[in-house]
Order: C-alpha cells, then sequence, then structure tokens
C-alpha cells in the first residue's frame, strides 16, 4: 500500500478524534486530524486527556479499510488496530531516543509513567470496520503535569525539544511501516515483545472477583485479551476487567 498521508492542522478543536467522527463521510483514507490544542480531548474509560497547548501532538488517524490498497479487517481482528497503533507510537519514540512499552491495550510507557495514549473508535459493516477513528496523544515536549502524578514526556527523558509538525510527519512514517504488517504474525509477536510489565511478577486488581493478586502477565490472544498467569492457573482478561497497581 502506498501510503498518502493528508495532515491536517487546527490551532484548536474540541477532539481530534471527535472532529474525524463527525465528518467520517468527507476525510478519505489516511486523513490525519492534529490540533495545537483541545479543549475536550479524550481517552479510555472517559477520562480526559490533558495536553499543554502547542507542546504535544494530539491528533486522529482516519483508515478506512478496503481503500488505497488496506487491506479489509473484519470485526474478529480489530484488536490488530490497537497493535498497530501502540507499535506505532513505540517506533516514532525510539527514534525521538526513548525505550518505550505497551501498557495493554494501548497506554504507552516509559518505565513507570505514562507518555502515550490511544482511544480508537470503529464503525462496522456487517463483520467489517467500515472505518475507524484512531486518536494519540503523545507527549513531546510539556515538561510540567499539574494534573498527572505520572505523566512523563520525550523533553523530560532526552532533554530535547522537537517541532510538532515534524515529529507528526514522522510519526505518519512510522504508522505507514507499521500498518503494512497487518495480517502478518511478525505484528502480534512485535506487540509482545513490547508488553509491559511482562514475564515479572507484578501486582494487579483482579475486577471481576474483586481481589487483589500477584501475577505474571504471559502474553496477549488473538482476540486481545490480556493472559495473566497466578501460580499454577492462567486466566484471560478483557478491558476493564484488570487493572495494574503501580
Amino acid at each position: 500500500m502506498e501510503n498518502k498521508f493528508n495532515i491536517i492542522w487546527y490551532n484548536e478543536l474540541d477532539s481530534t478524534n471527535s472532529e474525524a467522527l463527525r465528518h467520517i463521510d468527507d476525510f478519505d483514507n489516511l486523513s490525519v486530524i492534529a490540533a495545537k490544542c483541545q479543549s475536550k480531548g479524550r481517552g479510555q474509560r472517559g477520562n480526559r486527556w490533558f495536553s499543554a497547548p502547542g507542546e504535544n501532538l494530539t491528533f486522529s488517524i482516519v483508515l478506512k479499510p478496503g481503500a488505497d490498497g488496506l487491506r479489509k479487517i473484519s470485526v474478529r481482528d480489530y484488536f490488530d488496530l490497537n497493535r498497530v497503533s501502540s507499535l506505532s507510537v513505540v517506533s516514532f519514540l525510539s527514534i525521538l531516543g526513548v525505550d518505550a512499552s505497551v501498557k495493554w491495550p494501548n497506554d504507552i510507557y516509559v518505565k513507570n509513567r505514562k507518555i502515550s495514549g490511544i482511544l480508537i473508535e470503529n464503525s462496522l459493516a456487517g463483520e467489517e470496520i467500515a472505518s475507524s477513528v484512531i486518536g494519540i496523544g503523545i507527549n513531546l515536549n510539556q515538561t510540567d503535569f499539574p494534573e498527572l502524578s505520572n505523566a512523563t514526556s520525550v523533553k523530560i527523558i532526552t532533554g530535547n525539544s522537537f517541532s510538532v509538525e515534524d515529529a507528526l510527519e514522522l510519526f505518519c512514517k512510522e504508522f505507514g511501516k507499521t500498518i503494512s504488517l497487518l495480517g502478518s504474525n511478525s505484528l502480534s509477536e512485535t506487540y509482545e515483545e513490547k508488553l509491559f510489565q511482562k514475564g515479572r511478577l507484578c501486582r494487579y486488581s483482579d475486577y471481576i472477583r474483586d481481589r487483589e493478586f500477584d501475577g505474571i502477565i504471559k502474553g496477549v490472544t488473538e482476540s486481545g485479551r490480556l493472559i495473566v498467569k497466578e501460580g499454577e492457573e492462567e486466566r484471560t482478561y478483557a478491558f476493564k476487567e484488570i487493572g495494574y497497581i503501580l
């Protein structure tokens, strides 16, 4: 697939995901809606995404599977979009000198601090994904996070500042490389290699059983469920069924 990203910059939006969804029929495949400032940025679980105006990357990518050579994506393979998005951020950060990992399902962490978050919203057509809006926030130049106790940024880690426009161009190149892996074994393998806390005994909250436990992340199922081993027993968890205790 030839990747032709159309980056559209706004000085301010309520939310890049909301803007993309409002005009989804007007945006072409691989349109990128970026904002210097978001007044109502959205994250997972309905949380707000806080970002200092002009200092970070806040953008959404519109995907229309089946267009421009992009392979179609079945509903059962929806988690591949999490894999593509997360690994694109990890690869992008690596180029900037930051070693990051994927905190399942799609937050990006450096050690125990969050540097990026992803929110994916899909529209379906039967058993296939008709369109997807992938919202991504990456802490680039911000160094003060008064409302977030565990946040970090590229500048905090490297001491360097970056142009948000140039950084987004670079990210799109990495996203284009990663999305070409859709449907390949290497996509799942690389995602698991980058999993935060994989193979380590750590503390978790089991929201199904209302208890805390010590377990080891073993991997992720093809459908995107987290595999955690406690003692000799392995269990799988869906989103919102397990929490990390950091």
